[in-house]
């Protein structure tokens, strides 16, 4: 127990970084009025997750530890659901209403297409 809490919070650790890596430059490279840095790390995210879950149902090398260091830990500290919910509330708040809707449904979709994508990836043996 305590190897996967310490393999789930390194992975944290290291897609706390990334994440906070990657909003930076979506959000210096697209256009402001949307949250873009929060909305592609999440589909980006989701797109990883269905990638760890494929790979981990693929192949015997893929062992467990890898499986909650990949998709609990490093996605889970990647993916900003919380992030998301205070940028939805604060477009909420200063009446964004077609925003707040493009922004919450596009994350929705996309994020399940990603994960969707992802495993049928490694299904196809792409990945």
């Amino acid at each position: 127990m305590n190897r996967m809490l310490l393999l789930v919070g390194m992975g944290g650790f290291l897609g706390s970084i990334v994440r906070y890596l990657a909003s930076l430059f979506f959000t210096r490279f697209l256009s402001p009025g949307f949250p873009w840095g929060t909305f592609w790390v999440n589909v980006i995210g989701c797109f990883l997750v269905g990638i760890f879950y494929g790979l981990s149902n693929r192949f015997n090398w893929f062992r467990p530890e890898w499986h909650i260091f990949l998709t609990v830990g490093f996605c889970g500290g990647f993916t900003t659901f919380s992030s998301f919910a205070y940028e939805n509330i604060k477009l909420l708040q200063s009446a964004q209403y077609f925003t707040f809707a493009v922004y919450s449904i596009s994350s929705f979709a996309l994020g399940l297409l990603a994960a969707f994508i992802g495993l049928l990836l490694t299904k196809i043996n792409i990945i």
